[in-house]
């Protein structure tokens, strides 16, 4: 066998291949500048691109800057000013610390880096073209950090060619300053994208006026804000139903609200950090799914503060993953307190708005007062959040649980209310619920509602076993398709804790000796049907506790009283008092909202008495 077949790569190419470890796009590049900017304490950071940043990158900040060696020394692999030995990895208090980005850049672009100390009289240049220096130069320039980026991966067509459209490059840079600005709003941030400004954002005091700059008025979101043990989390999530999602005319019908967005953008951070990480993810969907077995993937904009010694960021050359040192504890802690944030939501409020004439008014006739359009309110409830809900850790400070004041007590489940006692003054079409409390009026979709009250009320008997089962005088056959009656097969275990007893009959039938208590004869055949249709799509290696609460849900919406059903007063305030006692009042297990709500300043406003 011939020998001499393995060879040492040039030095050029091994950093060439090195590079495409750090800088996978435009968008990756302007993340790596940017976090050396914040590293340099920079007040202001102005990003430019032209063609996605495919063509040209440009970042300015007016950090501290660098004296002329330490120019020198940036573009040289694992140069750093972050990290001096081996015990400083189990800490890492910045953003950057291995000495790859200047270097991996410059050796697939032409580079030039300007930089000039605080207080030194110049500035210095340096232009790396493929890795290799071509000018070293002193130059005039303000204090701080200019570095450009032109023709990005012009040495290596093999990863050129696979970018994206310039639209879709320029979108990706677009997401990364956008979460960048979000994490830190004492920073002011600028992104032109082919000469047109993008985002422009000044210092701002707060996450939640960055919040406002960034996204305007969201109603739609709720605050989260708890401190536990030495884990801190601060942000904004998307509510079970949308405020202000449901509106109309005076005296004209109003849109449902449809449970909340299903997708949004999640922003994660910890300790200041863009992460991507699977324990958060799943925390946040685990969050979501025990109030609903609607799929989301929420909007979440999540802070998560911890010692640096808790978790891993050297784990990527892009720095994008993360390992905490305990994982179940973070997920557990994510997971309650998003569970906790999403049980207190407000449930969707109605808008009144005066009716337009047909026709202009005339010159000689004022508009009524208070005839202005309205907006809807900046925070979910209508009120913005006490206190400062500013994300500042440079002061170190404990942050303060939310105060539970505004809610009434605590439920025997463990989570504040999220609704005042009402008084129920009678149905409209026998479907729904008109009630009063001293905030306003509210009408309650009295299906849903006994929905909610169910299943919750199912979940909690199930952790103590199985539910109460009778069985039937006389089986029932109830016939079904071959793909239905595998997902009743595969999930036997889970029907039997809720009170059913099933098995295949022979042909297309399948029998049933057995149904939960809750169930009316005439209800089992058409929630049996129900539950094979929800079963036949999950897959067979499912949770268990998946497939409990899609049955769960399934038999409580069955086993809930009906529209179009007349209720007595009794039965009326029994579902509302059964509804202020769940976690989760806002949405129904399939994720349509429970009620939607007049507040008191709305009503008043319309009769012109504010």
């Amino acid at each position: 066998m011939s020998g001499g077949r393995i060879r040492v790569l040039p030095p050029d190419l091994a950093n060439q291949i090195a590079a495409g470890e750090v800088v996978e796009r435009p968008a990756s590049v302007v993340k790596e500048l940017v976090e050396n900017a914040i590293d340099a304490d920079a007040h202001r950071i102005a990003i430019a691109v032209e063609l996605g940043g495919k063509k040209r990158i440009r970042v300015d900040d007016d950090g501290e800057g660098m004296a002329a060696e330490d120019v020198r020394l940036a573009v040289e692999r694992h140069a750093t000013s972050k990290i001096r030995h081996a015990d400083d990895l189990d800490g890492i208090a910045t953003l950057g610390f291995r000495g790859e980005a200047l270097p991996a850049i410059a050796s697939v672009s032409h580079c030039t880096l300007r930089s000039r100390a605080r207080g030194a009289a110049s500035g210095s240049e340096i232009r790396v073209n493929g890795g290799t220096v071509s000018a070293v130069t002193e130059v005039g320039m303000p204090e701080g950090t200019s570095v450009g980026v032109a023709d990005l991966f012009y040495n290596l067509p093999a990863r050129r060619k696979f970018l994206k459209s310039d639209s879709a490059e320029a979108a990706q840079v677009s997401r990364v300053v956008t979460q960048m600005a979000l994490c830190y709003p004492e920073i002011g941030f600028t992104l032109t994208s082919g000469g047109r400004t993008v985002l422009q954002c000044p210092p701002v005091g707060s996450l939640r006026d960055r919040l406002y700059q960034l996204y305007g008025e969201r109603a739609d979101l709720i605050e989260v804000r708890r401190e536990t043990g030495d884990v801190q989390i601060v942000g904004y999530i998307a509510a079970l139903a949308e405020p202000g999602a449901a509106g109309g005319g005076l005296g004209g019908p109003f849109d449902r609200a449809q449970g909340g967005p299903t997708r949004g953008p999640q922003h994660l951070f910890v300790n200041r950090r863009i992460v991507r990480d699977r324990t958060i993810a799943h925390a946040i969907i685990d969050a979501y799914s025990v109030a609903s077995i609607k799929e989301r993937s929420p909007e979440v904009h999540l802070f998560i503060t911890m010692p640096y010694t808790a978790v891993d960021v050297n784990v990527h050359p892009t720095k994008a993953e993360v390992r905490f040192r305990d994982q179940s504890y973070v997920h557990e802690v994510i997971r309650r307190t998003l569970g906790d944030a999403l049980g207190r939501g407000p449930a969707p409020e109605l808008q009144l708005q005066a009716p337009r004439p047909a026709d202009p008014l005339p010159s000689t006739l004022p508009l009524p007062a208070g005839y202005a359009p309205t907006f809807p309110s900046r925070w979910a409830g209508g009120v913005a959040p006490t206190g400062d809900s500013g994300f500042a850790p440079t002061t170190g400070s404990a942050i303060a649980p939310t105060s539970e004041a505004q809610f009434a007590p605590t439920s025997d489940r463990g989570i504040a209310p999220t609704i005042r006692p009402m008084i129920a003054l009678g149905q409209f079409r026998d479907t729904f619920i008109i009630a009063v409390d001293e905030e306003g009026i509210a009408i309650i979709d009295q299906h849903v509602a006994h929905e909610r009250v169910l299943f919750e009320r199912i979940m909690e008997r199930l952790t103590a076993g199985r539910l109460e089962s009778q069985r039937l005088l006389e089986p029932m056959l109830v016939e079904l398709p071959p793909a239905a009656r595998q997902g009743l097969a595969a999930h036997t275990a889970q029907l039997e804790r809720l009170g059913f007893e099933l098995e295949e009959f022979g042909g297309a039938s399948v029998r049933v000796a057995a149904v939960p208590a809750l169930l009316r004869r005439e209800d089992c055949e058409a929630a049996i049907r129900a539950l094979a249709e929800d079963l036949e799509g999950l897959d067979r290696g499912a949770r268990v506790e998946e497939a409990l609460r899609r049955i769960a849900a399934t038999m409580a919406c069955h086993a809930a009283v009906k529209a179009n059903y007349p209720l007595t007063a009794e039965k009326m305030a029994h579902i509302l008092e059964e509804l202020r006692a769940t976690a989760y009042s806002t949405i129904c297990p399939h994720g349509r909202p429970v009620m939607l709500r007049l507040t008191r300043r709305e009503v008043e406003k319309n009769f012109q008495r504010i």
